[in-house]
């Protein structure tokens, strides 16, 4: 019987972010990139974002769905879809389809921040930035 590669990575996750962990592959500053899996639980929405670095991401398993910032569906990214992405685009949510899923996520050109987290209001109430994604990824090799 083969085990699904996810029962092989532990996952992470961080207060105030439900319906998601994570998995930090790599950090690179020197590349300003840095790599992460990220899990989406099934049916639900994580918190109110906006990419401030290009990215790329690859759906692993599952279904990756995409939500404007009003909640409405805006894309359903299947297993095995590919899309690059512009840093500073439209503040979105992401989720899961009926089951978990798994998506791989490649920030490239990180110049500070990663991730500017909002309030429904669109005002930036936090950020994850390359400090931020250095310090989780030593805590999760330690």
């Amino acid at each position: 019987m083969t085990v699904p590669f996810e029962d092989h990575i532990v996952w992470y996750t961080l207060d105030g972010f439900p319906h998601l962990a994570y998995h930090i592959c790599a950090v690179d500053e020197q590349k300003r990139i840095v790599d992460i899996l990220f899990k989406f639980d099934a049916n639900a929405q994580i918190v109110l974002h906006r990419h401030r670095a290009d990215y790329i991401t690859l759906t692993l398993r599952g279904e990756l769905r995409i939500y404007n910032a009003n909640g409405q569906l805006k894309e359903i990214r299947p297993t095995g879809a590919y899309v690059a992405g512009a840093a500073n685009g439209e503040p979105h949510r992401e989720g899961g389809g009926d089951e978990d899923v798994i998506a791989f996520f490649s920030n490239r050109n990180v110049d500070g921040v990663v991730y500017e987290i909002l309030d429904d209001n669109l005002n930036t109430i936090a950020t994850l930035g390359m400090e931020e994604f250095k310090a989780l990824h030593a805590a999760q090799r330690a």
